[in-house]
């Protein structure tokens, strides 16, 4: 696990897709646990945002309670800007904008879209960074961090994230993570005001690895 960034309030590291960021009911190993183990010195650890467990890239934890506030504050003002990269299948527009109005059915443990005009529109731009022969690579930016946003706004779009058949993929990957990778989260530093941009590196398969490499050097290197 890749650590990205650290300081005396934050680090911030790489998850791998797959790892669950917290205890859940598998008892599987999960990323504040291995976070306790790098570094043991520190007793506050905790989690200001969460990535779903099959989904891969840059998670921020903080180091003190004092930090904890403050990057619950500035997510809570959508303070801190989020990029998202996605493998999809067919061809998608090469950039635009979703609009829907998303609830979390917790029945199914699923996002829906509804026509209820009292919830709030979810908008997410997406940008096509490469084109393969079945695949496209997405950048996605998403207006806030609500339930499932992005693998339910790509699905009614027409374009279920590789390996996401909970949101309508044809089949699963082996290791049972999906193609959504959590590519930069980037704000101010709560106590310093310097600007951090986080990047984490996507997976290395060769699909990943083949469509990354057919992007323009200067999106590939955009936040």
């Amino acid at each position: 696990m890749e650590i990205l960034f650290q300081d005396a309030h934050l680090i911030a590291v790489n998850k791998p897709g797959g790892l669950a960021v917290q205890a859940d009911k598998t008892g599987d190993p999960f990323l504040l646990d291995r976070m306790v183990e790098l570094l043991p010195q520190d007793r506050s650890l905790a989690l200001p945002h969460r990535l779903d467990r099959p989904v891969s890239g840059v998670v921020l934890v903080t180091r003190t309670p004092e930090a904890l506030a403050a990057m619950n504050a500035l997510f809570a003002a959508r303070a801190v800007a989020k990029t998202y990269w996605a493998i999809v299948p067919g061809t998608p527009l090469a950039a635009g904008t979703w609009e829907h109005r998303l609830v979390h059915d917790t029945h199914h443990h699923k996002a829906r879209i509804v026509e209820d005009a009292a919830i709030d529109l979810s908008r997410t731009a997406f940008k096509r960074l490469a084109m393969g022969d079945r695949y496209a690579l997405l950048e996605l930016i998403p207006d806030a961090g609500r339930f499932h946003q992005l693998r339910a706004q790509c699905a009614v779009a027409g374009f279920p994230i590789k390996g996401d058949v909970k949101y309508g993929a044809r089949r699963g990957e082996k290791d049972r993570t999906i193609a959504l990778h959590a590519r930069s989260l980037s704000f101010r530093h709560p106590f310093t005001g310097a600007a951090i941009l986080l990047q984490a590196a996507p997976p290395s398969s060769p699909l990943w690895s083949a469509l990354v490499n057919m992007c323009p050097a200067p999106s590939v290197d955009a936040p």
